[in-house]
């Protein structure tokens, strides 16, 4: 066989190998709007190396992160009106992944092409699609998250980069019992009330929710710094798990004021949105965005909200990591169950589902 055959079998086996790591056909959060503006931008997702890059006409695209000339990333090149050039020997390639100029020569080889994946931008965030061989086209739209365009609430966002499996950071958003020892400076509080919280948990299709209720608790320092409370609230915690991200509606209103199951209470408001996507079999991308309805100094208020936010995601960080290093360390010694892990064994059911049903 020739280098390139050898080549050409050893990528076919690999590809075959990323589509059995996870779900497929359908949509994960590439990116958040803000991170792909006027240069491209390399994430490896799901196994694959892939560039975005916008246009100045504000169009986005995702490629394979490579130039089919030598193989340099094209995250490594320039924007160009019509696509992205590599930053080699300058090949320019547009929204298909067609090559459409070689500098030097007028012809274009009929091979030069690569993959591109379906992208579609909205809400702030930017969707990708992965599909199955059979199924690479989408089939349905990404999912919509209102919050991003409701005038009630203002937010803001990043994303974390984690040395550990997704699904370890589904586990973590599921259980909210944790917030009394993890994040107690922050939006933790009587860690005890936390874990008996009452609690109801819900799958249905591809989805789990669960709902925490803390009635006459006292608010946490970043409820108090945001919000007038008059003393004890009543407090919730709402998480809605989608194999792609999560939902998760947190606040509190004083005592006896409103009922926690009116959708259209008042009070304090945290409505974070949570997506969680694979970069290979052991690191992911956690990208976030914390919205939030400030009652008085509103640019102030949700600046402190978004600081105290990504203090949180910064201890959750370390505790999961950390997690992850031990869970190796001691990969023969099992782990047991406790009431609290109900969500997030159901979400894991779910994940393997679709991993064997999208598969066959």
């Amino acid at each position: 066989m020739t280098v390139q055959q050898i080549k050409t079998a050893d990528v076919a086996d690999i590809q075959a190998a990323k589509h059995a790591k996870f779900p497929l056909n359908m949509w994960y959060v590439a990116a958040l709007s803000k991170e792909v503006q006027d240069k491209p931008l390399g994430r490896t997702l799901l196994n694959h190396p892939i560039v975005f890059y916008r246009t100045p006409s504000g169009q986005v695209s995702a490629l394979e992160d490579r130039c089919c000339h030598r193989d340099l990333p094209l995250s490594l090149g320039t924007i160009d009106k019509d696509g992205i050039r590599c930053g080699y020997h300058g090949l320019l390639f547009d929204g298909t992944g067609k090559c459409i100029e070689v500098p030097g020569q007028s012809k274009i080889p009929s091979k030069a092409i690569i993959s591109a994946y379906p992208v579609k931008e909205q809400g702030a965030l930017i969707w990708i699609w992965f599909g199955s061989e059979g199924n690479a086209e989408p089939t349905c739209e990404p999912p919509t998250y209102d919050v991003h365009t409701d005038e009630r609430y203002l937010y803001d966002g990043d994303k974390y980069h984690y040395q550990a499996p997704y699904q370890l950071i589904h586990d973590n958003l599921l259980d909210l019992s944790h917030l009394g020892y993890v994040h107690l400076h922050t939006i933790g509080g009587n860690a005890k009330l936390h874990m008996n919280a009452e609690m109801t948990v819900e799958a249905k299709g591809d989805s789990v929710k669960v709902v925490r209720k803390m009635p006459n608790s006292t608010p946490p320092p970043t409820y108090t710094a945001a919000y007038p409370f008059k003393g004890n609230v009543d407090r919730w915690q709402e998480i809605i798990f989608h194999p792609s991200h999560l939902e998760i509606w947190t606040g509190a209103v004083d005592v006896n004021t409103a009922s926690l199951d009116d959708p259209e209470r008042g009070g304090f408001h945290l409505k974070g949105f949570h997506a969680v996507t694979p970069e290979t079999d052991e690191t992911c991308f956690y990208i976030w965005t914390q919205a939030s309805n400030p009652s008085s100094q509103p640019m102030e208020s949700m600046k402190l909200i978004i600081d105290q936010s990504a203090m949180t995601f910064d201890e959750d960080k370390v505790v999961i990591e950390a997690q992850y290093a031990n869970m190796k360390r001691f990969a023969d010694k099992p782990m047991i169950d406790i009431h609290v892990d109900v969500g997030a064994n159901r979400a894991r059911r779910i994940i393997a589902r679709l991993k064997k049903q999208k598969q066959a």
